[in-house]
């Protein structure tokens, strides 16, 4: 899988859609568009993952927002979400939907969902899941291995791409792949 520095493309303008519909009211990824914006930094330690995501939750607009989180097994993409999570105000267990696909969190009337495609081995399976409407109801999507669902998934609006390093060092790169992306890629985010 690639790392951080070269990774998947953003969607953006119409280009090359893949064969499965979603539904109506998803608007799948499109393949082989830059992102509008990135950056690249690491994470020495988790403390510096946890910063990182404090201030992602500080930004309102995460609430409305779709993020993909990528990077190989052991990446950190379940820590990171997790501190986004406890961020914004999530109490009690956060656990990994490996096995369950999706976990939604309540807080202040609002909805978090937390996916993961891990084992999928057809993006239909997306579909059969009856994920489509998670997808098009309010709240922050955070989505984990999201290669395998991209052809059905809509285009997210910021890409968080983990890369391990030595020891608890990640390697991280932020893309925002729409306006909202941009908005939650503000200069908060540009150091943690």
């Amino acid at each position: 899988m690639p790392g951080p520095s070269a990774g998947p493309a953003c969607a953006a303008a119409p280009a090359t859609v893949a064969a499965a519909d979603p539904g109506p009211d998803v608007q799948p990824a499109i393949v082989g568009t830059a992102p509008l914006r990135s950056r690249s930094g690491h994470w020495p330690d988790e403390a510096a993952c946890a910063a990182q995501a404090a201030a992602l939750a500080a930004r309102p607009e995460v609430w409305l927002s779709c993020i993909e989180l990528e990077g190989p097994l052991g990446a950190g993409k379940t820590t990171f979400a997790r501190h986004l999570l406890r961020a914004l105000g999530v109490t009690g267990r956060v656990r990994s939907p490996t096995y369950t696909l999706a976990e939604s969190y309540e807080v202040g009337g609002r909805t978090a969902w937390h996916f993961d495609f891990y084992r999928f081995d057809d993006p239909r399976e997306w579909i059969d899941a009856g994920l489509r409407d998670a997808f098009v109801a309010p709240g922050l999507k955070l989505v984990e291995w999201p290669e395998r669902a991209r052809a059905v998934l809509p285009v997210p609006d910021l890409r968080v791409a983990i890369e391990p390093g030595d020891g608890d060092e990640r390697r991280v790169r932020l893309e925002a792949c729409t306006p909202l992306g941009e908005a939650l890629l503000g200069r908060e985010l540009e150091r943690p």
